[in-house]
């Protein structure tokens, strides 16, 4: 059987993340990330012992969990080499380095949508988790960067007579909750949330994403140098279809939440069909009505 090639060229990507740490990181979205990610863990009433945050692109959310005093200890796991305070570790996101059962919490932000096996990433996520542990992760849903996607794919068209892979084909939230599930999370929980934010022109766009480390990875990408004509009628396409009135364009940016718990006897678990002990239409004090009889019966 062949075994088809990575989607991702991992090496890259992370020399383009160490890239755009040196020239200054663009960290707008991964901030609204993490503050984000502090309103969901104050809804929860634990101070966790151990924490890990997972390949986040910079130190940010280790720091703000060693600031917010909600884990006593906090691992930080990169995919590149960078400064940072406490602990640091330096692994593969799809070979995690970490004994079973050794976090009660972990976190990813802006990162899983980037690894080739990321069902494979989730199971040894799930593992590294002590019983009861949590899992909060964001990552870049499938409506990300659609009006680059549409602007290129046509702009591609019209001069070069063909499409190449340009931006990654991201995970979509219907699909995301199953993953959890086949990972082996209890209580799985998914949410959306979609980011448009304004650029002067669609290169402006194009910058902010060299300075995410965000350019195109994919293994399967043109090595030829992208041509002139093809970029210029790129930025024209996007220009017409995704600008404003004031003449700036927007992009977006879908942040797919997941989250999930390593199971435990504690954890709520849903009662089995037919086995209530009470009726909703008596709770309400109404009349209940079953379709099918009602259907049989005469005007």
């Amino acid at each position: 059987m062949t075994v088809p090639p990575p989607l991702f060229d991992t090496a890259l990507a992370r020399r383009r993340l160490i890239r755009a740490r040196r020239a200054g990181y663009a960290d707008f979205l991964l901030a609204r990330a993490v503050d984000d990610l502090d309103d969901r863990l104050g809804a929860i009433l634990r101070r966790f012992t151990v924490a890990v945050d997972l390949a986040t692109p910079n130190a940010m959310v280790a720091e703000r969990l060693r600031l917010s005093d909600r884990a006593e200890t906090v691992l930080r796991l990169a995919s590149a080499p960078e400064t940072s305070g406490g602990l640091l570790a330096i692994g593969d996101p799809e070979a995690l380095p970490l004994a079973p059962a050794r976090f009660d919490l972990a976190v990813s932000l802006l990162a899983l949508h980037a690894v080739n096996d990321l069902p494979g990433t989730l199971v040894q996520l799930r593992r590294c988790l002590k019983p009861d542990g949590l899992f909060l992760g964001c990552f870049l849903g499938g409506c990300s960067l659609i009006e680059l996607r549409q602007a290129f794919g046509e702009a591609e068209s019209e001069v070069e007579g063909g499409i190449s892979p340009r931006v990654a084909p991201f995970a979509d939230l219907r699909d995301v909750g199953g993953l959890l599930q086949r990972a082996g999370f209890a209580l799985p929980v998914t949410d959306t949330d979609l980011v448009t934010v304004r650029y002067p022109d669609p290169f402006a766009l194009m910058r902010d994403l060299r300075a995410m480390g965000m350019t195109n990875v994919l293994t399967e990408r043109r090595r030829t140098p992208l041509r002139r004509a093809t970029l210029m009628r790129a930025a024209a396409l996007y220009a017409e279809r995704f600008s404003d009135p004031d003449g700036r364009v927007r992009a977006s940016f879908e942040l797919v939440w997941v989250s999930g718990w390593a199971p435990h006897e504690s954890q709520q678990v849903p009662l089995k069909p037919g086995s209530a002990g009470a009726r909703l239409a008596d709770a309400l004090g109404t009349t209940e009505h079953v379709p099918f009889l009602d259907s049989k019966r005469e005007p």
